[in-house]
């Protein structure tokens, strides 16, 4: 064994998993570190999933586990929904790339409309890294701006434009990232969230095309907006003619039927969307105002056209999924349960760890959960709480990567898949997962005990 996590703790999961065990053994003579993406990598292993069903997913040694995965952010039904199932289905037997129009790719543009306030014009893409790669393209065409502010913290997908400062630590400026040329990181204005007047003198000093925002905040959620902060954004941008653009990927559709623009009343100029607006399957899109849009169009305004092939933009099957989730969300009643459960969940795992002593704290907005280890801080009143006032020196953090490789694993050993240190909800969680979950969290903050790792 490899003594990645404590001994009991890394003794119990090669029991539970054993197939799993010999799966990441030929996993890492195929792909580096033996995974195909970086959030699923733990110690001693990931585990290997063969089936889901609603909140549950049933690994390859038939271990039942609540999931909180929800397909990385993309499923606000739980996992294979009968509609969306049907629907795949029915579609595959069809074909699944015509390498042509088709007639779902209207019905899926129609309902994206519909549904998200800022949208007059939409073009599909398979990604959210690519939907946010596109909305800087078409930013920096319409306008003839080149430079971009973000924020630090937040996440827009892995590519060379917006990948930096995405995580802590936050303490070198220069953000410098493995593989992306100083060149591009130039043209990148990197700004600390929740200060409108460090933006208003940003703008004044770079005169950008364009400003990006998690609409959840940090990754999302780990440093959440301040009231008022999206809506000062907005009237922000729009006196001094920068493009705003919501990053929606993971709010959009999950937060509320039109995302957080919904909610806070808001429109802005363009909209990145992916996960939950493909149904789960590969899918995203930039929609926007129809005149920024015309950056994508043949013999456009702007005298140039943003250049815009991708073998999967719209294809059938993505389209078939997407149609039938957001049918199902139109009235807001599966974001009103995930949004519920995930409150529930925040307040029986702190209940847990005032009971325990421990000093870690839960928070979250809608049906997102964070966990935050080693809080030094006063224990939550009420839902609204955020740790530290929002502070995002103290909130937007490492945190020991062992201790986050233990506390995966002991949830996995009391049935529950945990991402990292947050989770996300969906429709299918009902009371009876919230109340198992709440006790497998507490076996598991007794198994880190027991093992050293909480005193």
């Amino acid at each position: 064994m490899s003594q990645a996590v404590g001994q009991q703790i890394e003794a119990d999961f090669f029991a539970k998993f054993p197939t799993s065990a010999k799966m990441y053994q030929q996993a890492c003579t195929l792909f580096p570190s033996g995974v195909t993406h970086d959030g699923r990598y733990m110690k001693p292993f990931p585990i290997y999933v063969d089936h889901a069903l609603g909140a549950h997913k049933y690994d390859v040694d038939g271990n039942d586990i609540i999931d909180y995965w929800s397909g990385h952010g993309s499923l606000i039904l739980g996992h294979s929904h009968p509609a969306m199932v049907k629907a795949v289905q029915e579609q595959v037997a069809k074909g699944t790339h015509f390498g042509a129009c088709h007639e779902l790719e209207l019905e899926w543009g129609e309902l994206v409309r519909q549904l998200v306030p800022s949208c007059e014009m939409l073009r599909f893409t398979s990604s959210g890294t690519e939907a946010t790669m596109m909305a800087l393209r078409v930013a920096r065409i319409a306008t003839g701006k080149t430079k971009v502010i973000k924020f630090a913290g937040h996440f827009h997908g892995w590519h060379d434009m917006l990948t930096q400062a995405s995580e802590p630590p936050h303490d070198d400026k220069t953000y410098a990232m493995p593989g992306v040329t100083n060149g591009v990181s130039e043209e990148l204005i990197i700004l600390r969230p929740n200060d409108l007047e460090l933006v208003e003198r940003a703008i004044a000093e770079h005169d950008p095309a364009c400003l990006i925002i998690e609409a959840t905040g940090s990754r999302w959620g780990v440093v959440p907006l301040a009231d008022g902060f999206l809506q000062g954004l907005r009237k922000l941008t729009a006196d001094k003619g920068v493009l705003m653009i919501m990053d929606e990927v993971i709010s959009g559709f999950r937060v509320a039927p039109g995302g957080m623009q919904e909610v806070r009343g808001i429109v802005p100029d363009l909209t990145s969307l992916a996960k939950i607006v493909a149904g789960g399957l590969p899918g995203g899109c930039l929609a926007g105002r129809a005149d920024l849009m015309q950056a994508i169009a043949f013999d456009n305004p702007f005298g140039q056209k943003m250049k815009h092939p991708g073998t999967y933009n719209a294809n059938p099957l993505s389209a078939a999924a997407g149609i039938a989730v957001l049918k199902q969300i139109t009235d807001g009643e599966p974001c009103r349960l995930a949004n519920e459960s995930a409150a529930k969940l925040r307040k029986g795992m702190n209940e847990v760890l005032t009971r325990k002593n421990v000093n870690w704290v839960v928070y979250g907005q809608f049906s997102i959960i964070k966990v935050f280890p080693g809080y030094d801080g006063p224990r939550p009143t009420d839902d609204s709480f955020v740790p530290y006032e929002n502070d995002f020196d103290r909130l937007d953090r490492k945190h020991d990567a062992q201790l986050g490789h233990a506390f995966r694993c002991a949830l996995l050993l009391n049935g529950v898949d945990w991402f990292g240190w947050g989770a996300m909800t969906t429709a299918s969680h009902s009371d009876e997962e919230i109340k198992f979950t709440v006790n497998a969290f507490e076996r598991a903050i007794d198994a880190l005990r027991n093992d050293g790792y909480i005193e």
